[in-house]
């Protein structure tokens, strides 16, 4: 094998006398040839006596230098993992998801096969990795390659819709991405002027280059610095927001291997949890839609295993080490050892509130009932501290609430400078005007709501186009107000991204805003309060409120929001209910 050799290869046969630890071995820069005859190049860790093993599969373009597996090699397994095509040490052009075709399916099917033909391999191979790296396990998986056995593809959504906005960038995330992660080793790759490294990159935007990135219009002026290689496929999905480059659960029908996926309700990568329920249903092998597994905790995209961020602790059984079960979940697929794993259920989901794991076996719950919580107020529902009520039945009366959603001074979303949805507390935003807020009295029992909350909104603004946001919370009674679940509109997409249709300025329409999926147990003594707003930005793009392309415009204006409810526009809050007492 070529490629420089970290430690003297050794025999693979374990005896007696080669009792104790296992040692990690690593070759760095292996050559792995593809079928076009590009070479892409992969670190290689292995026991250093003993075998033969099962190889683990890691494809990634974030670097695999310095990267350590010693947990998976000491349990057992050769890990390979891989730079992928045009990244870092890797012969080629990158591919960016934004495209409609990329080498990603063929790349990991030769690698795969690759993996399991190295010396000490038993052939078998198993694919993981989050995000990225497990977009890239579901472009090869239905590929079928012959040697691989199971997959763990943790945190990413089916449709690239779901990872983005409304048609438009979601720049909290996106430009964060693309500025820092991406863009410094394609233009390393290029021989252009610039940042070189990630690491130079997130200084530079910490000290000045997010105010200048983020509120920068339009989307479409975006100077080819900011995505170098990947300037014209971006700007393509940009011009065509309504299409779907990924469709990844399409792709499940061919799968035949089972993935487990670890994922929070608080990810912007949780996509509905639709890739999920298709391996279930539709995937081509019984293993596969009977062996997947899904575990959902109170997490963020990052931080996925934790218990807390910052003053929100979920507890003791919200910390999960995500390297242990992974490697019970291939020694059962790639060893056949009796780990247990198959006797786990479908889905294993954390119960906030409760703070506690519960083993469901679907996906949404057909036990849970809508409970319906209509909007009222006397016309002051603005802050906390204003007169909006949830209340059980519909208001007789009709009533209204305003505000003033003005895109210059947007409704600032509170995830910290990484920009990563995580769980926060909403109270430093408890003195802005422009968020309506309805709550019920301090509840006398436990209610939970598992699934997507849906409001049905009764809403009319002075602008041919603009966002309605309903941002589901739980406040403690000593004031901890944590949100639970978020979900948005866009007026003009308001029937779907391919159906764009402004609204007419004035007029009341119903807009149905579906959120995030979630659990979330509010108990005796705790408030539901439910948030209206029209920004949450850098987490959404600003609405201009015009009816110019939002992502081809830069003017902005304000616009003057009515939220109606009671009478003849009944606007609602409608609950997935887990009846307290029922079971799976």
């Amino acid at each position: 094998m070529n490629g420089m050799l970290v430690a003297v290869t050794l025999g693979w046969v374990l005896t007696a006398a080669d009792a104790g630890p296992v040692g990690v071995k690593m070759e760095r820069d292996v050559p792995v040839p593809m079928r076009d005859g590009v070479v892409l190049r992969a670190d290689v860790s292995r026991p250093d006596r003993g075998g033969p093993y099962p190889t683990l599969v890691m494809r990634t373009p974030y670097n695999k230098q310095g990267r350590r597996f010693d947990r998976y090699v000491k349990a057992g397994y050769i890990v390979v993992c891989q730079d992928v095509r045009g990244r870092y040490a890797s012969e080629g052009r990158w591919e960016s998801f934004v495209r409609f075709k990329t080498r990603d399916g063929e790349d990991g099917y030769d690698t795969v096969q690759w993996a399991a033909r190295l010396p000490g391999s038993n052939g078998k191979v198993g694919t993981f990795g989050a995000s990225y790296n497990a977009f890239v396990q579901w472009r090869l998986a239905p590929l079928r390659p012959p040697a691989l056995v199971a997959m763990s593809a943790h945190s990413i959504p089916a449709r690239y819709t779901d990872l983005e906005g409304p048609g438009t960038i979601r720049p909290g995330r996106r430009l964060n991405w693309w500025i820092t992660a991406m863009t410094p080793d394609l233009r390393r790759r290029a021989g252009r002027p610039g940042t070189h490294t990630p690491q130079e990159a997130r200084r530079l935007w910490r000290e000045g280059g997010a105010k200048k990135w983020l509120w920068f219009l339009p989307w479409s002026g975006l100077p080819r610095e900011v995505f170098e290689d990947e300037a014209d496929a971006v700007q393509y999905w940009l011009r065509h927001p309504h299409t779907d480059p990924w469709k990844l659960h399409e792709g499940v029908r061919q799968i035949t291997v089972p993935n487990l996926n670890v994922i929070g309700w608080y990810d912007h990568c949780n996509g509905d949890l639709l890739l999920d329920r298709a391996i279930r249903t539709q995937a081509a092998t019984e293993v596969a839609r009977k062996g997947s597994r899904t575990i959902v905790g109170p997490w963020g995209h990052v931080g996925r295993g934790r218990r807390g961020y910052g003053n929100i602790d979920f507890g003791p059984e919200a910390a999960v080490d995500l390297v242990a079960l992974e490697i019970r979940w291939f020694d059962y697929w790639l060893k056949g050892k009796p780990t247990g794993i198959d006797k786990m259920a479908s889905y294993r989901i954390f119960v906030m509130g409760d703070n506690r794991w519960r083993d469901e076996p679907e996906w949404p719950l057909r036990r849970a009932q809508p409970k319906e919580l209509y909007l009222a107020s006397g016309g002051k529902a603005n802050t906390p501290a204003g007169d909006g009520r949830l209340v059980a039945d519909t208001p007789a009366a009709a009533g209204t609430d305003r505000y003033v959603y003005d895109p210059r001074n947007p409704v600032p979303s509170l995830h910290g400078p990484a920009l990563f949805v995580i769980p926060t507390d909403q109270r430093p935003l408890a003195d802005r005007e422009d968020i309506l807020v309805y709550q019920t009295e301090p509840l006398s029992e436990r209610i939970e709501v598992t699934g997507n909350p849906v409001v049905e909104l009764y809403a009319a603004s002075s602008a041919p186009d603009t966002d309605f946001f309903a941002r589901l919370i739980d406040v403690a009674p000593d004031g901890l107000a944590r949100d639970v679940a978020l979900g948005m509109v866009r007026a003009r997409y308001r029937d779907g991204l391919d159906k764009p249709k402004l609204i007419e300025p004035g007029a009341v329409i119903k807009y149905t805003i579906r959120m995030g999926p979630t659990s979330n147990a509010f108990l005796p003594g705790h408030r539901i309060r439910l948030d209206i707003t029209s920004s949450d930005f850098p987490n959404y793009d600003r609405n201009h409120n015009t009816a110019a392309d939002q992502n081809a415009d830069a003017e902005l204006r304000t616009a003057r929001q009515t939220i109606h409810h009671g009478g003849p526009h009944p606007s609602r809050l409608i609950l997935p209910w887990v009846p307290n007492g029922s079971k799976p």
